[in-house]
């Protein structure tokens, strides 16, 4: 403790002696001054000598963390848990999660740590109080699951999921539900492997294995239920999805699609869509309800790769407004620079440019979609330097390029040619 005081000493002179040199060096300049952490552990005026052991035990398995020293700080919390002992705090809910989050990370980057050494401390913080009892349960299964350990996950969850304390709160029916979610996703998880693990996936009895069909029963029936609660359920949407189309169920399959994708108790969720659109692309869905389960994502999504492919539905349906429509979904994609070195992308729009030159007015049409990019997309797209590097990377996308230049930026045709081959701007 002596040792400990006297390096705080030496501190607070170093800081004294930074102080003075400050003032000699104000003239020279403003000083700014970064604002402190926080401390995790604040001396009290009223301090034991039990706290101040505890608040000093933390502050050392503080700085061991920040260093990656494991093995010190694992000696440290050894101690730290004492903590939970004490019943003159009132901030126990407190501690008991700081020894959780902590021994977690430290078991997490120790070179020693082992699967016995995660459940002891699981186990102890899990009857150590409630409130954190269910989290504690699904980040252990988290852990088992990573490890391996499916069936022991799954035990994890089926305790948590009957496991109620007192007057059910709003926090705890949303937790409990979480858990049967994740209780149910691994029954998937031991579906898929038994399907994985059958010896003739030729024979037409295959679906019908009644150990196959238990977890499936087990899995669809609380993935219907969460289903009624809005929130992204990406991953039990899919597993739900491809058990009911594996057992031949398209109906529901394509039910529970749609709501997750229309329903406007969901918050918006471009995947939803590009789930409905890929089930109805499986199942050789006609054009037109394609373009449908496309169009919401193109307006939450307008830079999606999927776009490419809705541009090209919207050209196969000789509709004038749908040729227009699929310019502007190209635009809009070659709007984002992440697309703008794409030879697929350019070429579909020169495609589209053709098509559109049929109609009478289509100089109009491109006029008016190019009117709000006129001061950006030649910068974007059409500088010298995009003409020397695309020479360089890709010559085809040059010539695509260079034979929409006129019609796109007709003022900016010349600046493009004529870096191509030189070492551009």
């Amino acid at each position: 403790m002596d040792d400990l005081r006297i390096e705080l000493g030496t501190l607070e002179n170093l800081e004294d002696d930074n102080d003075s040199s400050d003032d000699n060096s104000s003239k020279r300049g403003k000083k700014y001054k970064l604002p402190l952490v926080n401390p995790v552990c604040v001396e009290t005026p009223k301090e034991t000598g039990f706290h101040q052991t505890t608040r000093i035990c933390l502050e050392q398995i503080r700085e061991a963390l920040l260093h990656h020293r494991w093995q010190e700080a694992a000696e440290y919390m050894a101690c730290y848990p004492q903590m939970l002992d004490d019943s003159t705090n009132g901030t126990a809910q407190q501690h008991k999660e700081l020894i959780w989050r902590i021994s977690a990370e430290i078991l997490h980057h120790h070179p020693n740590s082992k699967m016995e050494d995660y459940n002891n401390i699981y186990e102890r913080m899990k009857h150590s109080g409630v409130r954190h009892y269910l989290m504690i349960c699904l980040e252990q299964s988290f852990h088992l699951l990573l490890n391996g350990h499916i069936e022991d996950a799954k035990r994890q969850l089926s305790v948590a999921e009957g496991w109620r304390h007192g007057k059910e709160s709003a926090v705890q029916d949303q937790r409990a539900k979480l858990i049967q979610a994740y209780r149910s996703l691994l029954d998937y998880i031991i579906w898929c492997d038994k399907k994985c693990t059958q010896p003739n996936t030729d024979d037409p009895d295959f679906g019908d294995n009644p150990d196959m069909h238990n977890y499936f029963r087990q899995a669809s029936v609380n993935l219907k239920e969460i289903l009624k609660y809005p929130g992204v359920w990406d991953p039990f949407i899919l597993s739900y999805v491809e058990m009911l189309e594996f057992y031949g169920n398209h109906e529901e399959a394509l039910k529970v699609l749609n709501d997750y994708a229309y329903d406007s108790n969901f918050p918006p969720n471009p995947n939803a869509h590009v789930y409905l659109y890929q089930y109805l692309k499986r199942h050789d869905t006609s054009e037109r309800k394609l373009m449908k389960a496309l169009k919401i994502l193109h307006v939450l999504v307008p830079s999606h790769e999927l776009m490419l492919e809705y541009s090209g539905l919207l050209l196969l349906s000789e509709k004038k407004s749908d040729i227009q429509k699929a310019l502007e979904v190209i635009l809009e994609m070659l709007d984002f620079a992440c697309w703008k070195s794409n030879l697929d992308v350019w070429k579909h729009l020169k495609t589209i440019i053709q098509k559109l030159q049929i109609q009478k007015d289509w100089k109009n049409v491109v006029f008016e979609k190019m009117a709000a990019r006129k001061d950006w997309w030649p910068a974007l797209h059409f500088t010298s330097f995009h003409a020397s590097k695309d020479s360089e990377e890709n010559p085809e996308l040059v010539e695509v390029k260079a034979s929409l230049t006129k019609i796109l930026c007709p003022d900016l045709t010349l600046k493009y040619t004529a870096g191509q081959g030189t070492s551009g701007e």
